[in-house]
Formats: structure tokens, sequence, C-alpha cells
């Protein structure tokens, strides 16, 4: 649309109009503007002369104050903004505001030596006039004759009606302007309509329907003296492609009937052509065809190459992520224990899985001893290996190196006869990698893999890796084993408490062991993990260490007990929490101990626990507790036979104990050869408990 020439020349037209509108708009405006400003000053001189005139004859008839009020009531009109009259030195003589008489005007130095008339036009809208006023005879009575000027008449009229007048003229300039655009635009834009787009229009459609193939067409164009030649040379035009196109069908006709009876010899002689441009062609796609061959096969055998290439870079970037992912699954299995016997089975099955080992074992060393020590065996079954000590022998590979301090790649043993092609384990060794156990210069012992899955040879890459493992794990054993002392220092110590509370009673002598070895029973008939089997073992042995806390007079009291007494045997357990609070790794054991007196009916002490509060091991302990307390002598009585002690237990099964650990306990009981021999109650064939302590079952006041 835009594009079209109906509105290219309507655009050049109306911006042409546009800017000679403008452009006389424009100075019309600022001669119009220019004769109101020549009005003012002309209409202000003829005010500034009355004023002068009525100065002068209210000077002359000596009323000079009415000069004032004149000034007041000419200021009175709306157009007259100020009036006043200074003196050289700029001060106001006489004002139409009588506040500012006596003031002076600093700017008015460059007026007062102008000799006439001038008049101003500041940009606040406001026409100044500045008049002097000279010294006349009839002045001479009340001023000198030397002075030439009496001083300054200044009048400031606002130009506001005037530049409403000219905002109003300005306004309808520009809208007769728009509107005369506008109005030749549409004339112009009808006229090129009717008399241009119109019969162009229509030549146009008879000139698509001459290129479709109709020469039949015919226009009259009468709109003007130029149009209708047009369509008369249109028409012309038509007219003689008509006659062209017809001569030339007939050409091509004659041609036609020529061409066919020349077609049968053209025919031969272009056969007989095109043969022998084809045998040429063969002959040259013969030759290209072998060329072709001859690259396909070069470009085959470096395909070969690059294939065999990208192999051996696939195989060694695979190898290299395996390295990496085991390095990376070492390193978070290592941060997430501290179990000994856990690092070291974690660590030689994952060093197995990525070296594809058939047997993989860790070997600690003895310094003290000068021995070995296996410490995990996995790949080959043999119950006796596991803690197995080894002496340190040439012919041994662990010990080869820890002599040496490096890691000892054999890719196969039977080229190397200084060691032995069986080890001391058991097992037939064919090629193997051997890696030291080092902290700093500390020896730890060795790690090892022997016979591939595949039955292939250990290479130096391998060697490398089990190096890189070695020296992460060595880190973390040492840290296992510190932590490993640390918690068996703690324990030993005090576990030292207990024995030498209990050596102070020969009626509990022993009784933290039983207890600890009737726990571990039922915990491993209730198949625990190993973590819970090491909390109920630890909380079984320390039990009753609480009882520093207790009276030792108190524990060895025979009489009947008072409600004081029991007050404060309950308190053993709280005592024994308190006492192992500062070690962190006991917590479970410590929640474990101060529940060790609770009831499975939430009866028990010191808190009441019912028995979903109470931890698996707690409700443990407190069957194995009760029946060795049962099963014992003490100071207040004789100890219970084993069918008294098993009825008691079925008795109090649901209350004080936890009825799905009863049964079980009870068969464990009456399992050949459970039950040890212990001298001061052989068989445990004593004579029967005369009866329950008062106010509570068997076992609810049994230290």
């Amino acid at each position: 649309m835009f594009n079209s020439l109906k509105m290219k020349i309507l655009t050049l037209v109306a911006l042409i109009l546009v800017l000679i509108i403008s452009s006389v708009a424009y100075l019309n405006f600022q001669q119009q503007k220019e004769m109101l400003h020549e009005i003012a000053n002309r209409n202000t001189s003829v005010l500034i002369e009355t004023i002068k005139s009525s100065v002068a004859n209210a000077m002359l008839s000596g009323r000079s104050d009415e000069v004032g009020s004149i000034f007041e009531r000419i200021k009175s009109r709306e157009f007259v903004k100020s009036i006043r009259i200074v003196d050289a030195e700029g001060k106001i003589l006489i004002s139409a505001d009588r506040a500012e008489v006596g003031s002076k005007i600093p700017e008015l130095g460059e007026k007062q030596s102008q000799s006439r008339n001038m008049s101003l036009f500041p940009s606040q809208g406001v026409f100044v006039s500045y008049a002097r006023i000279f010294n006349a005879p009839q002045c001479f009575k009340c001023h000198p004759a030397g002075k030439e000027s009496l001083g300054l008449l200044e009048i400031k009229l606002s130009l506001d009606y005037m530049n409403g007048f000219i905002s109003r003229e300005r306004d309808l300039a520009v809208f007769s302007s728009l509107l005369l655009v506008l109005l030749i635009v549409a004339t112009i834009f009808i006229f090129l309509v009717i008399y241009v787009e119109k019969p162009i229009r229509r030549l146009i459609r008879c000139m698509q329907q001459v290129e479709g193939g109709d020469f039949r067409q015919e226009i009259n164009l009468t709109s003007s003296l130029e149009m209708q030649t047009l369509a008369k040379s249109f028409n012309h035009m038509v007219r003689t492609i008509a006659s062209l196109m017809e001569s030339t069908v007939a050409h091509e006709r004659e041609l036609a009937r020529a061409q066919e009876k020349l077609a049968f010899h053209r025919e031969t002689h272009q056969l007989n052509g095109r043969l022998e441009e084809q045998i040429r062609e063969i002959e040259n796609l013969n030759v290209n065809l072998e060329e072709r061959i001859e690259e396909i096969e070069e470009a085959n055998y470096k395909i070969a190459d690059l294939a065999g290439e990208l192999e051996d870079k696939n195989t060694n970037l695979e190898k290299a992520v395996a390295k990496l992912s085991t390095l990376y699954r070492l390193g978070l299995a290592i941060n997430s224990t501290i179990e000994v016997e856990d690092l070291y089975q974690l660590v030689v099955k994952t060093t197995m899985d990525t070296l594809q080992a058939q047997v993989g074992y860790i070997i600690l060393y003895d310094a003290l001893h000068g021995d070995l020590k296996v410490i995990n065996l996995v790949g080959h079954r043999n119950p006796n290996v596991q803690a197995m000590r080894v002496q340190m022998k040439p012919s041994s590979v662990s010990s080869w190196v820890i002599q040496n301090c490096k890691p000892l790649l054999i890719t196969d043993i039977a080229q190397m006869p200084e060691f032995d092609p069986v080890s001391p384990l058991g097992f037939e060794r064919k090629t193997l990698i051997c890696a030291p156990l080092m902290v700093k210069d500390e020896m730890i012992g060795t790690l090892a893999v022997v016979n591939k899955l595949n039955n292939t040879v250990y290479n130096h890459e391998e060697l490398e890796l089990l190096s890189t493992i070695a020296a992460q794990a060595s880190i973390a054993i040492k840290n296992a084993m510190l932590y490993d002392e640390q918690q068996k220092t703690y324990l030993n110590t005090i576990q030292a408490l207990v024995s030498a509370i209990e050596a102070s009673d020969s009626y509990t002598r022993g009784h933290s062991e039983r207890v600890t070895r009737f726990s571990l029973a039922l915990a491993r008939k209730l198949e625990l993990p190993q973590n819970r089997l090491k909390v109920i073992e630890r909380a079984a042995i320390l039990h009753d260490i609480g009882k520093i806390g207790i009276d030792l007079s108190l524990l060895h009291k025979e009489a009947l007990l008072t409600s004081e007494d029991v007050a404060e045997l309950q308190q053993h357990p709280t005592i024994g929490m308190k006492i192992l609070e500062p070690i962190e790794f006991l917590y479970d054991v410590r929640l474990c101990i101060g529940q060790h007196h609770e009831r499975y009916d939430g009866t028990g002490y010191p808190n009441r626990l019912r028995a979903e509060e109470l931890l698996l091991e707690s409700r443990i302990l407190a069957i194995a507790d009760a029946f060795d307390a049962m099963t014992s002598d003490r100071p207040y009585r004789k100890a219970l036979k084993l069918e008294v002690a098993i009825a008691e237990l079925a008795e109090n099964s649901g209350s004080q104990f936890d009825p799905a650990l009863v049964p079980i306990f009870i068969k464990l009981l009456k399992t050949p050869n459970f039950l040890p021999q212990r001298e001061e109650t052989p068989g445990l064939n004593v004579v029967p408990f005369p009866g329950k302590p008062a106010g509570g079952p068997l076992t609810s006041v049994a230290p």
C-alpha cells in the first residue's frame, strides 16, 4: 500500500503543502507580533507624554502630592504593572506603590545615560518603558538651572492581553493551515483515484488476461487524452501480438511436417552418435570406477586405523573414569564409617570390584612381635584364616612390601621363584598386586588383590590405582584404629570401675559378665546388626556402674529394705547415665542403662516409660539382668532354681518384661549347655525362694 504511486504522490504533496503553509503562517505570526509590539510602544509613548504633562501641571500648581495619586489611579488599570519616578542615583522619588518610595534601583545606571525614551520586552511578558524628565525654566523655582535632568519615569505594562490575542491568532492559523492541507490532499486523492488509479487498474487487468493467452481484449479509456492514447496503443499492441502468434503457429506446423519427413534419417544418425558417446562414457566410467575403488580401499584402511585409535582412547578413558569412580566411592565410604571392621571389609570389597580380583585381603604388621596378622580375607573360604598370624619370611609378598616400603606388581609368579606360588593363607597365586598401608613413616600393613576374574594379568596402571587406594585407606584405617583404641580405653576404664564394685560384693561377682552373655545370646537370636550388638554388650557390662554412688552398706543390707532404701537404690540407673554423659559415642549405651529397670507396662523406674518408649536393647537387658539376679544369691535371699526363675519370667511377661522376648529367652535357657556351672550355685540347684518381697513383683527392687 505505501509503495503505490498514489501514496507517494499524496505524501509528497502533503509535505510540500505543510512546509509552505507552515512557513507562511510563521512569517505572518511574526509580522503580527511585531505590529502589536509597535502599537504597544506607541500607546506607551502617548501614555508617557500624558503622564509627564500631568506631572508638570501638578508641580507648577504646587500640588506635588497629587502626583502619587495620579500614579495610583493609572496603576489601577489592569494592564499597568507599575509606575514610578527615580532620580539620577536610582532612588525612587514617587511611585504608585508608596511602600517602595525611598528605595534604590541598582540597575538604573545604563538607562540614565539614554537621552531618549527607551522600551524593553522582558521575558516575563511585561513591556517596560523609560522616559527622562528634563529641567525646564518653569522648574527653576524648585530645582537649580544647572541640573539637566530631574529624574527618570518608568512604566511597566502587562502584555497578557496582547499575548492572548497572539495565541488565538496562532491557533487559528494552525487550524486553518491543517484544514487547508487536508482539503488539498483529499482533492488530489480523489483526482488520482478517478483519473489515474481506476484507468490504470483496468489496463492492468487487460494485460493480465493477454498474458494468460486471451488476445481478444480491447480497452477504452476516456478519462483524459493521455489515457485515451495509452488505450489505443495497448489495443494496437494486442492485435499485433495476436497476428504474430497466428503466423508463428502456422510456421511451426509447416516446420513440424518437414521435420517428420527427415525424422527417420536424423534418428538413424543420432542413434549412431549416441551409441558412440555411450561407449566412450562407459569406458570413462570404468576408469573412474577403478579410481574410486582404490580411494575407497585407502579410506577403509584409514578408518580402520582411526577406529583402533579411538578404541584405545575409549579404553583408556573408561579406565580413568573407573579409577576416579573407585577413588570417589572409597572416599565417601571412608567418610561414612569409623568402625575398623566395617572399614576393612569396605576397602577390600571396593578394591576387588574395581580391579576384578578373585581374592583380596588386608594384613596388619605387628612391629612388636615382628609378624603379620590377617584381618580381612575375601574370595577364599577358610574360616581359620581370619585373625590368623603369619611369620615374616623372604618368600612372603607382604613381608617384601613391608620391608621395602613400596608396592609390588607380579604379572606371573611362575617367573619369580623367590616368592611362593601358594599363599600361606591357602590359595594359589598367579598374578597379584600388593601395596603398603603407611601413614607418614609408620607401617600399618598391606592391601593385596590376587588373580583376576578374567584370568588376565595385572599391569602398571592397576598398580598405580591400588597404590592410590592404599594411600587413602591408610589414613582412614589409622584414624579408625585410633578411634577404636580410644573407645577401648574408655570402656576398659569404666569396666575396671564396674569390676571394682563387683569385687567388693561376693554376691554380685561375675554378674556383669553373665548378664552380658545372656543379653548377647538373646540379641543374636533376634539377629540384631553388629552395631546394635555392640550397644547391648557395652550396656550389659556397664549397666550397674551407677552403684558407685550408692552406699555400700545398703548394697549389703540383709534386712528388709525400707521405702527410703528402695528409693535410693532406684537412683543407680540415673547415676550411671550421669557418669557416662561426657562420653559421646556411648549415647545409646547410656539410654539403655537408664532404661534397664523400666517395666513394659510403664510402672518401672526411674522415668516410668512404657514399652513403645523403650529401646529394644533395654528390654533385652531387663530380662537378662532379672534372670541373673533371680538365679544368684543376694544378702536378703538365696538363689532360685532354674524352673522357678523361668516361671517368674513367664508370669511377669507383658507387665514387667516384653512378652515377645520372654518366650525366646526361655527357649535359650532350655538349650543344652547354655547355662554355665557356677561355683557358688552349682547347676543352679539352690533352695527355693520363700516369697516375693513386699511392695511389688520379684525383681522390683533387685539391684
